[in-house]
């Protein structure tokens, strides 16, 4: 199994404002930091609003803002937010065809590796992510933000 580039996306976003809790943060330095498309970034942001993880400021001087404490963003919500598909094998999905179905227990296993991810998923919140959260913030976007930080000005 692997996440999507969207939820890679969605991830990495929400730690990078969790980062830096007291600013807005723009989609331009974020997807410049990160060396993603500042489109494609939107998007996320745009899905990530709608689940409620963010929130918009619009105008001169606005950005994007954790929409909650990041004590309270549990990562496994967000990933079952972002994801869109959990079925690992044919037989998952509701109109499976599999000529073995019947007889096969791999799809109950399978099953149970999920919900025993997304048990471990629960368990952690976006401040877990926090430890270091200086190391978060790429240093493009770091010197978009604040040109001084290099110069020692």
């Amino acid at each position: 199994m692997r996440l999507s580039t969207f939820s890679d996306y969605s991830l990495r976003l929400l730690m990078y404002l969790g980062a830096q809790p007291d600013r807005l943060a723009t989609i331009a330095e974020i997807a410049a930091g990160h060396g993603i498309s500042e489109s494609h970034l939107m998007k996320v942001a745009h899905q990530l609003g709608r689940g409620g993880f963010i929130e918009t400021v619009r105008g001169k001087g606005g950005g994007l803002r954790l929409a909650m404490a990041a004590n309270e963003i549990v990562l496994g919500e967000v990933i079952r937010h972002t994801e869109s598909d959990f079925n690992l094998v044919e037989c998952f999905a509701s109109n499976a065809s599999c000529r073995i179905q019947g007889a096969c227990c791999l799809n109950s296993i399978l099953d149970q590796a999920v919900k025993a991810l997304f048990q471990v998923l629960d368990r952690y919140t976006l401040a877990d992510l926090l430890v270091n959260p200086q190391g978060l913030i790429p240093l493009q976007a770091a010197t978009a933000h604040d040109p001084g930080r290099l110069s020692g000005g």
